[in-house]
């Protein structure tokens, strides 16, 4: 039999052909199926876009209330978020946020299609939140990186305007910075009484170092500002500052240098890391270092509590390692007792003693405090003042106010009485 017969032969037989069919199919559907998984991967990476947000990025939270607002506003597949507003009544309300379930969703942005996909590990966690680990991936059309970049900016944006008018407090939370509290209305300046000048001096320095970077760049000088401000307690240094970052439109982080665990390294880390657009603030600065020639004889309570060294504290504010782009305010009742290095230029570029009250500052304060009734003069403030300023006695803002609330609608009273400030307070 010649091999031509032999192929005839099986291309006649039954068996023999629909098994050769049957892999031909099979195989045709299998180059087929790699075509088209080659082709969606040639698709993707050049055809179309994807933004990964995982929820240790600062703008995942951002994002998830935008999409919320904006974006996937017919979902019907939403999670909830808890949240507490404080009004300026004190009354606490309570706010239910509704945010895109884990899953897949669908919107549209300026005419694209964009699917979002939500997906959460539930065996990794987050070991700073204690939450398990989260993503959100945004696909689209096209190969426009701009499309994101617009939706982060108006989800920043969003978010800015949730906070507008209103302070937010950070405090130090391990190796990073968390909201303390409710975002607390922005406290008028003027509220805050201080001698003449005092305010503007601070306030302007703040300004115009924040105007001119580039004065600073050019010259090689670091950009960074150091404020000081010493004086008895119950002066105003810690509403003062307050009230600035209002008036500069920044938050504040408060960081206790007595804090056991803070080490040198978390220190510097925490200082490189602080949210943008805030204030750091070290308050009772004297209460974690003494000066070093005191320490040789006298003991403090924090010595063997404190991790963080005082080289470690001068090389976070003025050394190699030391970040830039910040404003520092340091507070103190005891400057005699801060060690000189701590206070030279470059670490502390402005002193102001916030002290006890001055005539002027108590009749501006009593203006403030009545300005409400029509019968409040200015010869009663002044008449006010000069019955405080006979007494000889030191006097803080505090115990004035303290005073005015005992006698809140009656400023006659108050003149009459001005012995009993140093009883009541």
């Amino acid at each position: 039999m010649t091999i031509v017969d032999y192929i005839h032969t099986l291309s006649e037989n039954p068996y023999f052909g629909a098994g050769f069919g049957l892999f031909g199919v099979g195989a045709g559907a299998a180059i087929l199926r790699k075509g088209m998984q080659a082709g969606m991967i040639f698709f993707r990476r050049h055809y179309m876009i994807t933004l990964e947000v995982p929820c240790r990025d600062k703008s995942y939270q951002w994002l998830l209330q935008w999409i919320t607002h904006r974006g996937a506003t017919k979902t019907q597949h939403l999670s909830v978020e808890t949240s507490f507003e404080q009004k300026e009544t004190g009354h606490i309300k309570t706010k239910y946020e509704f945010i895109p379930s884990i899953g897949t969703h669908f919107f549209n942005y300026r005419g694209n299609w964009i699917r979002v996909e939500r997906t959460r590990e539930q065996q990794t966690l987050d070991l700073h939140m204690g939450i398990p680990w989260e993503t959100v991936q945004l696909t689209a059309l096209g190969r426009d990186r701009s499309l994101y970049f617009n939706i982060l900016e108006e989800a920043r944006q969003l978010a800015l305007k949730e906070h507008e008018g209103k302070t937010i407090m950070y405090v130090a939370m391990g190796s990073e910075w968390r909201q303390f509290g409710h975002p607390r209305k922005k406290r008028p300046l003027t509220s805050v009484v201080l001698d003449v000048g005092i305010s503007e001096r601070i306030l302007n320095d703040c300004k115009d170092f924040i105007s001119t970077p580039s004065w600073y760049s050019n010259r090689g000088i670091p950009y960074r500002r150091g404020y000081l401000l010493h004086g008895p307690p119950g002066c105003g240094k810690s509403s003062y500052i307050t009230a600035l970052a209002g008036e500069l439109e920044r938050g504040i982080c408060v960081l206790n240098l007595s804090e056991r665990g803070l080490t040198d390294d978390r220190l510097n880390h925490l200082l490189a890391v602080a949210p943008q657009q805030t204030i750091i603030l070290l308050e009772d600065i004297d209460a974690a270092f003494t000066s070093r020639e005191e320490s040789k004889e006298v003991k403090t309570a924090y010595e063997g509590l404190n991790r963080v060294t005082f080289s470690g504290l001068l090389n976070c504010l003025d050394g190699v390692a030391s970040t830039e782009a910040r404003i520092l305010f340091m507070t103190t009742n005891y400057l005699e007792r801060l060690d000189p290095a701590l206070v030279r230029p470059g670490r502390v570029d402005v002193k102001e003693y916030i002290g006890w009250c001055s005539g002027s500052q108590v009749e501006q304060m009593f203006l403030k405090f009545y300005k409400s009734p029509e019968n409040v003069t200015n010869d009663m403030a002044k008449q006010f003042a000069n019955e405080v300023m006979a007494q000889k006695k030191n006097v803080s803002p505090a115990q004035i106010q303290g005073f005015f609330m005992f006698h809140k609608n009656d400023p006659e009273k108050v003149i009459s009485n001005v012995k009993q400030i140093w009883e009541l307070t």
